[in-house]
C-alpha cells in the first residue's frame, strides 16, 4: 500500500477484455492505478469456456431473437476469482438495465467492500440461474439499454476510485462534488476575471470566506432546484439566515 491507503480490487468479467482500461487508463484513476492505490483486474469469460469453440452464448429456450450468456463459464469464473483469495470480502455484481440504479449514495455504501466483481452482460444478457445463484447484487447505470456491462463497469470503477483516499489530490474537492447532501455542484469560476462581457460574481473575489460559502450553498440549492428537484425531494426547505433557502434533512 502507498501512503496508508487501502487498496481497491475492481475484477471486470467480459467477453472484450481489449476494452479495458480504456478511459480508466487515463486521469486521477489512470495515475491511481499506476501508484497502485486500486486494481483493476480484467478476465476474459472466454478462458473459462469449454474447448474447442469456447462458446460463452448459446439460443434462448421457448425461442425468440437473441444469443443469452451461458451460466457454466460465468460460475466457472467467478468461483475461481473467488477462490484466489479466500480471505478477502467480495461481492459479485452484474451490470444489468433492471439492477438497482447506481448513485453516489450506492458508490459510497460499495466503498467499504474489499473487493469487487462487475460481470459484463451482452446479447439479450445472462441465463437467469446467473442471477438466482451467482451474484449478490445487480446495478444498473440508468434507464436506458446498452449492448454490453463494459461501459457501466467503467463507469462504476471510475465514480468509485474518487473515493479512495489518495486518488484524487485534494480530498475537499471530493467532498464538495455533486450529489454529496442531495445538492448538485456549486457553480465554479477561473480566470480571467471579466471574459466577453461576462464578470466572475464578485463575492467570489471578495475574500470573505462565509459569504462565498453562502453563496455557494445558494446557487448549489438552485442549480439542484432547476435541472435535478427530484433530489430536494427527501429534504424539507428552511428559511436561509443568508436569505436563501436551505435544505433541511427531514
Amino acid at each position: 500500500m502507498n501512503g496508508g491507503a487501502r487498496v481497491r480490487d475492481f475484477v471486470v468479467v467480459t467477453i472484450f477484455p481489449d476494452m479495458f482500461p480504456g478511459p480508466l487508463g487515463y486521469g486521477v484513476v489512470g495515475r491511481g492505478i499506476e501508484r497502485g492505490l486500486l486494481a483493476l483486474d480484467v478476465r476474459n469469460l472466454r478462458d473459462w469456456a469449454e474447448a474447442p469453440h469456447r462458446q460463452v452464448d448459446d439460443a434462448t429456450f421457448g425461442g425468440g431473437a437473441g444469443m443469452v450468456l451461458k451460466p457454466e463459464p460465468l460460475f466457472r469464473a467467478v468461483e475461481a476469482i473467488k477462490a484466489e483469495a479466500p480471505e478477502v470480502g467480495t461481492r459479485v455484481i452484474l451490470l444489468d438495465p433492471g439492477g438497482r440504479a447506481f448513485t453516489q449514495k450506492v458508490a459510497e455504501e460499495l466503498a467499504g467492500i474489499e473487493r469487487l466483481v462487475f460481470i459484463c452482460g451482452r446479447y439479450e444478457g445472462v441465463d437467469s440461474r446467473v442471477r438466482e445463484k451467482l451474484v449478490d447484487e445487480e446495478i444498473s447505470i440508468g434507464d436506458y439499454v446498452l449492448p454490453g456491462g463494459e461501459i457501466p463497469a467503467m463507469a462504476i470503477v471510475e465514480t468509485m476510485a474518487r473515493l479512495i483516499p489518495g486518488v484524487v489530490g485534494e480530498p475537499e474537492s471530493v467532498e464538495r462534488e455533486s450529489f454529496e447532501d442531495n445538492l448538485l455542484d456549486h457553480p465554479h469560476y477561473t480566470r480571467p476575471a471579466k471574459y466577453r462581457d461576462m464578470d466572475v460574481p464578485g463575492v467570489l473575489l471578495s475574500g470573505h470566506h462565509a459569504e462565498i460559502e453562502a453563496w455557494r450553498r445558494r446557487e448549489a440549492l438552485a442549480r439542484t432546484e432547476r435541472h435535478r428537484p427530484d433530489l430536494l425531494a427527501k429534504k424539507s426547505p428552511a428559511p436561509s439566515k443568508t436569505g436563501g433557502l436551505e435544505a433541511k434533512e427531514q
